[in-house]
């Protein structure tokens, strides 16, 4: 009998569940461009009474998601401040500049994943002719499975706002975020999404990673804001018709699968502590649910090597830069475990 196949590349290879699957074949439907399908605007007022906000627009895709936020906050001849490995700067075609004529000032990361505030700062433009006007910090928070400290997100939006920038979060993995951040606080996962959406004028909210829905994210934000934002996804073409289809998935989500994220963060110990101390792997300890490894001395040449061994045993990962293995719902102790035999089995065959 084959072994099942198992899917580290990311959190986005994950099908509906037969409970995802019949909501959305219970959903109730119109045509969402007129603004009528009754769980498309469910789904909105969700999350946006989940995270605190006045209103939510359902779209497609969270690039499109944070495209129509950078699009609402800046003009032409602005630019937003960002990292250097935040996904809406450096995995996302570039789309603010190309679309939006709004210029991108990357700055590095620290270790822990946060922009160094005397760099935000001193990133902020003068008013002057000769510079693009500085309007809006963009954050992503989990950044590549790291959480950004509460005490530091606070701090870097509160200099934002005193500096006249409008603030944006990339909260694609938010809700990794929240159970973390709730693992530290004692508190839950609700209460510690709000208190980090609170930060931001816009956050925008991914379906379709760990919450396991099919397709889909949302852009969080005021009626003005909003109503912006509307409008830039209907020229991006990002208007659906009988979306509540995948509406009914996201709200599925939001209902069943945020608590049991915890569940995926502790695969993902499982799988680092299973790698640890292997002769020629460095790897990173996971925060919430990706696992980097980092391949040295001899055994740095062996990247695409360990790659196809995996394949060969129906375990996938990605080696775009670093070997990234992403734990989610797909995702049991059983596969953990092959993961690591082989793993394991590939160094020891070359001694």
């Amino acid at each position: 009998m084959t072994n099942k196949l198992i899917d580290f590349r990311s959190d986005t290879v994950t099908q509906p569940t037969f409970a995802m699957r019949a909501a959305m074949q219970e959903a109730k439907l119109g045509d969402d461009v007129f603004g009528d399908d009754p769980s498309v605007n469910a789904l909105q007022e969700q999350i946006a009474a989940m995270l605190g906000f006045e209103a939510a627009l359902f779209v497609p895709t969270g690039t499109q998601s944070n495209l129509c936020a950078i699009l609402s906050h800046c003009q032409r001849g602005d630019e937003y401040i960002v990292g250097q490995q935040a996904h809406c700067y450096r995995w996302e075609g570039g789309g603010a500049a190309v679309f939006g004529s709004v210029q991108p000032q990357p700055l590095a990361h620290q270790a822990d994943g946060t922009l160094a505030l005397a760099d935000i700062e001193a990133a902020i433009k003068p008013d002057d002719a000769h510079f693009a006007r500085s309007r809006l910090l963009a954050l992503e928070n989990t950044l590549g499975g790291k959480l950004l400290p509460f005490d530091y997100v606070q701090a870097a939006t509160q200099l934002a706002k005193s500096k006249g920038l409008n603030r944006h979060l990339d909260g694609a993995r938010l809700f990794n975020a929240a159970v973390a951040q709730a693992a530290q606080t004692g508190s839950d996962a609700h209460t510690e999404a709000r208190r980090i959406a609170e930060c931001f004028d816009s956050v925008s909210v991914c379906f379709s990673k760990g919450l396991g829905a099919p397709i889909g994210s949302a852009l969080c934000g005021s009626h003005d804001f909003i109503a912006r934002a509307h409008r830039i996804r209907k020229m991006a073409g990002g208007g659906m018709r009988q979306s509540g289809l995948l509406a009914a998935a996201a709200s599925h989500a939001l209902d069943h699968h945020i608590a049991r994220l915890a569940l995926d963060h502790a695969l993902a110990q499982r799988l680092a502590e299973g790698l640890a101390g292997i002769a020629g792997l460095q790897v990173e300890a996971p925060q919430t649910n990706i696992v980097f490894v980092d391949l040295s001395g001899a055994a740095k040449a062996q990247s695409a090597a360990l790659l196809k061994h995996l394949a060969d045993q129906g375990i996938q990962a990605t080696g775009l830069y670093r070997l990234r293995f992403v734990t989610h719902l797909d995702v049991d102790v059983d596969g953990v475990d092959r993961a690591v035999a082989a793993i394991r089995q590939f160094f020891q065959t070359r001694g």
